[in-house]
């Protein structure tokens, strides 16, 4: 991390929910950040908007906590689910995956899902958790489309993160895919909505049917 403090990673055969258990750590003042917590297996996988993330035995769960401090002066609390997950994107296309990322925070090959993010603030400290099929997938789902390990994945990951990429450097290369997004669409108040006519603003939000959503979940 940019001050020097090392991240540690703790990983778990199984539990509930890598990021309830993180927080609840970070809440018992047992772990502090920067930290991880990963599991092989999740029971109690949460997704956003309180849908469930169905955690397969075999696939990548993790959630991670960083203090605001650490990360790009001008990254934007709101900006930071597009930050956090267009920079795994970007180790898994290094790696040869054809992944894209889908406004604001969901891992997509084609038209399928495979992962997905989940961005809360504690504090002054962002706890993002990430889940990503990458041996199994329920129905409706895809599997990662290389062969990758958990541990390379989460290694390249924080190499990644403590390159401390700008915003603006991240922004820049989601906005030439981001016309993908358009052919989707996401939920706001539990109704979908397309994103045919989405409009990206600078700082990861769109405007869309007279509406301002924003990429923080």
């Amino acid at each position: 991390m940019e001050n020097g403090s090392q991240l540690t990673i703790h990983w778990l055969d199984s539990v509930g929910s890598t990021q309830r258990y993180l927080l609840d750590g970070l809440k018992n003042s047992d772990l502090t950040a920067p930290v991880c917590i990963a599991a092989h297996e999740q029971t109690e996988g949460k997704g956003s908007r309180g849908n469930r993330w169905e955690g397969l035995s075999g696939n990548l769960f993790f959630s991670f906590a960083i203090e605001r401090k650490e990360l790009p002066k001008d990254l934007k609390l709101e900006s930071s689910s597009i930050y956090f997950t267009y920079l795994l994107k970007k180790v898994l296309s290094e790696a040869g995956s054809k992944v894209w990322l889908k406004w604001p925070n969901d891992f997509y090959l084609g038209n399928k899902k495979i992962g997905g993010a989940l961005t809360n603030v504690y504090g002054e400290i962002l706890v993002c958790g990430i889940g990503l099929n990458i041996k199994q997938a329920p129905d409706g789902f895809e599997i990662l489309d290389i062969d990758i390990s958990q541990k390379k994945v989460l290694e390249s990951y924080f190499k990644k993160l403590e390159k401390f990429f700008s915003w603006k450097q991240i922004f820049s290369k989601f906005e030439l895919e981001f016309d993908k997004s358009r052919m989707t669409a996401t939920t706001l108040d539990y109704e979908k909505i397309s994103l045919k006519n989405a409009i990206l603003l600078e700082d990861g939000s769109i405007e869309c049917n007279g509406q301002r959503m924003y990429s923080l979940r």
